[in-house]
């Protein structure tokens, strides 16, 4: 039979039921849109590769698991196996950002939710330094607020206090951070959510 034609579903099925080609039929189908992916995010083949070969450890486990039910869903399937890997990567390598001191607060707990996602945690990694640079070139008293909210978590009463400025003004200054930081980080194209 020629498996060419076959769609993601039958060859994952065949698979599953033991005919070992029809994964590297699978593999061959979407090896470039899928290390393509995983370069993008690594900027780096031996990398890349080594997430490759571990996607599809993973997939396999799960197909022999039978732990695969996502009925014509494969490509999807792998690609967040490989987002989930390279996550890990970043994780790894401690390229996340994450609060080492006192300086070194982190932006983007204010301009997400919270909750991010996988697509949100890879660009967070990518684009940490430069947001941190743009913060440098916040009006000094927005940029107080911004450190004194975000990093050392006080109070907008707190922070009036501290500075020396009404609730209103403390709020103000601290929108008006999100607004500018907002503008460059729209004009620099960074996405940062969905």
């Amino acid at each position: 039979m020629k498996q060419d034609t076959h769609t993601d579903a039958v060859l994952v099925s065949a698979y599953i039921n033991g005919d070992e080609s029809a994964l590297s039929h699978l593999i061959t189908r979407h090896k470039q849109r899928i290390y393509s992916f995983i370069y993008s995010k690594v900027y780096n083949r031996d990398v890349t590769e080594d997430i490759f070969q571990d996607t599809f450890i993973k997939v396999i486990r799960s197909l022999k698991r039978g732990k695969y039910n996502e009925e014509g869903k494969f490509l999807p399937w792998v690609m967040r196996i490989a987002h989930n890997l390279v996550i890990d990567h970043f994780r790894k390598n401690n390229r996340m950002p994450k609060f080492e001191n006192k300086d070194d607060f982190n932006i983007f707990s204010v301009l997400s939710d919270g909750s991010l996602n996988a697509e949100k945690q890879l660009i967070k990694g990518q684009v940490e330094n430069d947001v941190r640079r743009l913060i440098e070139e916040l009006p000094e008293d927005q940029k107080e607020v911004l450190v004194m909210r975000i990093y050392k978590e006080m109070s907008f009463k707190e922070i009036s206090k501290q500075t020396d400025v009404s609730i209103n003004t403390a709020l103000g200054r601290m929108r008006y951070a999100l607004i500018n930081l907002r503008k460059v980080i729209d004009k620099h194209n960074i996405v940062l959510t969905n």
